[in-house]
């Protein structure tokens, strides 16, 4: 690797080695290089001005922790032993999980052990949380500070390449969850290169990154190449974009439509499918627009209303940003439109938010779930739905899940109904941070209404104790339970039956609709039976601890495919469920 970095505003830049300093030469535009080839495996930093030595601001490695010198990673040292053909995600069951607690190892070698699991499971990509490198040993990974490398804890960047190519030779996709929108807080350097942040424009976590001011046209290459690197050096199929809302960018060119046209390209030359998929909290399709139409390009987006919609229904939930979800008429607008917000009155904003989906967009093109680690995690106890449903609710969840019009995603743990809470996690070496993010945590309790939940004495978990990271490790024995068992059989089944059912697997969101018997609202969990249609096909839910007789439109030549709970058919059309039961009918094969 030739030593090379962009200081615009040094007078004098050298790298330091173990032994040396040695002068950078300017070389245009801001960029100081140096013609003397370092091998792999050596460590440097560079010194602007005379200043401390810093890590490389496109550090691969930096196995001594976010504060030591970075070191060289050759990435065309890997041989590469499948032939992997790549995966249109759209549609495809996805399956996210932490690798800190994923397995009791926490590495990514140890991950590799469980991917014929997910492929027994039926699924087609795995989304693995931030990996960039960040202070500390354990952490959610959304305060990395070098998002071109791979936390050493996790086996660095070596190992990040092993487990992908572990994965394509079982034929799973890997989607890699990337942050660009800000760095963390320790360990975050780049200031002492260059104009990398902006006070133009403001974000939660203090100046934005600078996409649109003066020196943005390197910041810009600086977050496209980072991007671009996973589907070259590491071959990921997909990268989820986090919180790209938070991209403050006035360009005429926004940076994403910038990052999807190179995709795009790269892609082409490739000769596999490459995704972006945007976690945005704008509700509008402006993120899968086409670049020529003035869109971000965006392969996909989270739709957490759909989420939203569900969870509130199936538990009653109403605090916080539940407020206007819950009732059967949302959760058919979730179902059949993405958005539930789209123009209407966010009651917890305070204003209107979203705008429609346009017709004809496939549901492909939107992410849901019923849990992933921002709506189980960012709850004050990161308890699962499975700490309070009944396993037959967690039942009737998974099938508006995968049963949906959109592109599912499960989260770690998800498919066996793991009780094991997955809770707010942050190792903070520096001391004071960690008060900071302790105390943080603690008045965000009070904020979004977990008091209304939990009681007012609730005891929220310390982020930064190692217990509160340890008892969010999946506990694998759990499967054991033959109620878990038994869960764990119905969404390879669910996943077997979107697979093999056409009607079930389209994203048509003009031939999915919702009916029901029962309330349109309730105070509490929702009461009645529920009817997904999906093409012919439909889905039969009933939710609460009742008997109810439903006659189904249009059913009589369906076949009952499966079922949770044993329905009775007592006349064409009609059925005798028991809640919380789920028949799913669909035409004769």
């Amino acid at each position: 690797m030739l030593p090379r970095v962009w200081a615009p505003g040094a007078g004098r830049v050298e790298v330091v080695l173990s032994d040396e300093r040695r002068a950078l030469v300017a070389d245009g535009g801001g960029w100081w290089t140096h013609d003397v080839d370092l091998p792999h495996g050596t460590d440097y930093a560079f010194s602007v001005d005379g200043g401390d030595p810093r890590p490389d601001p496109r550090s691969a490695w930096q196995p001594r922790g976010v504060h030591a010198p970075s070191r060289v990673f050759d990435a065309m040292r890997y041989t590469w032993r499948s032939d992997w053909a790549g995966v249109d995600v759209r549609g495809r069951v996805l399956y996210e999980l932490h690798v800190g607690t994923f397995t009791a190892a926490g590495t990514l070698a140890a991950a590799v052990e469980h991917l014929n699991d997910l492929v027994s499971l039926g699924v087609d990509v795995v989304e693995l949380l931030p990996l960039a490198p960040f202070d500390g040993e354990f952490g959610w990974g959304y305060d990395g500070v070098d998002p071109y490398g791979v936390h050493e804890v996790y086996g660095g960047p070596a190992a990040l390449q092993h487990f992908v190519d572990e994965a394509h030779a079982r034929g799973l996709g890997v989607c890699l969850d990337v942050v660009h929108n800000h760095l963390g807080p320790s360990g975050n350097y780049l200031s002492a290169f260059g104009p990398y942040f902006t006070s133009t424009h403001q974000t939660p976590w203090g100046d934005a990154v600078n996409l649109d001011a003066d020196g943005s046209h390197e910041v810009r290459r600086w977050v496209v190449g980072s991007a671009l690197r996973w589907f070259t050096d590491f071959h990921v199929d997909a990268l989820r974009l986090d919180a790209v809302h938070e991209l403050r960018d006035d360009s005429d060119q926004h940076v994403l439509a910038q990052l999807s046209d190179e995709v795009a390209a790269l892609s082409a030359s490739l000769g596999r499918p490459l995704a972006l998929v945007a976690e945005t909290d704008l509700n509008d399709p402006v993120s899968i627009a086409a670049t020529a139409d003035g869109g971000w390009g965006m392969t996909g987006q989270w739709a957490d209303d759909v989420h939203h919609a569900i969870h509130a229904l199936v538990t009653g939930e109403r605090h916080g940003y539940y407020v206007d979800f819950g009732s059967a008429p949302t959760l058919r607008k979730a179902l059949t439109g993405a958005f539930v917000h789209d123009g209407t009155l966010s009651t917890f904003r305070g204003v209107p938010w979203g705008a429609p989906v346009p017709a004809g967009t496939d549901g492909h093109r939107f992410v849901v779930s019923v849990q992933n680690h921002d709506q189980v995690g960012n709850r004050g106890l990161g308890d699962r739905p499975s700490e309070r449903l009944p396993v037959g609710a967690l039942a009737v969840e998974a099938a508006l899940l995968l049963l949906s019009p959109f592109t599912p995603m499960l989260f770690m743990g998800e498919e066996w109904g793991a009780r094991t809470r997955w809770q707010y996690f942050a190792d903070h070496p520096d001391p004071e941070l960690a008060r900071a993010v302790r105390e943080g945590r603690r008045g965000e309790f009070g904020g979004h209404g977990w008091a209304a939940l939990y009681g007012p004495d609730a005891q929220i978990p310390d982020p930064g104790a190692r217990s509160t990271f340890e008892g969010s490790r999946l506990v694998r024995g759990e499967i054991d339970d033959p109620e878990r068992a038994a869960l764990h059989d119905w969404y390879r089944l669910l996943i077997a039956l979107r697979r093999s059912v056409p009607e079930l697997a389209s994203g048509d969101l003009a031939a999915t609709d919702l009916t029901w018997d029962g309330p349109d609202d309730a105070d509490g969990p929702w009461r009645g039976v529920l009817v997904l249609h999906r093409g012919r096909a439909r889905v039969v839910l009933a939710l609460g601890d009742a008997e109810a007789q439903v006659t189904v439109p249009d059913a009589d030549d369906l076949v009952v495919a499966a079922s949770w709970g044993e329905p009775v058919r007592t006349s064409p059309g009609v059925l005798r469920v028991s809640a919380p039961s789920v028949t799913i009918l669909t035409p004769p094969a």
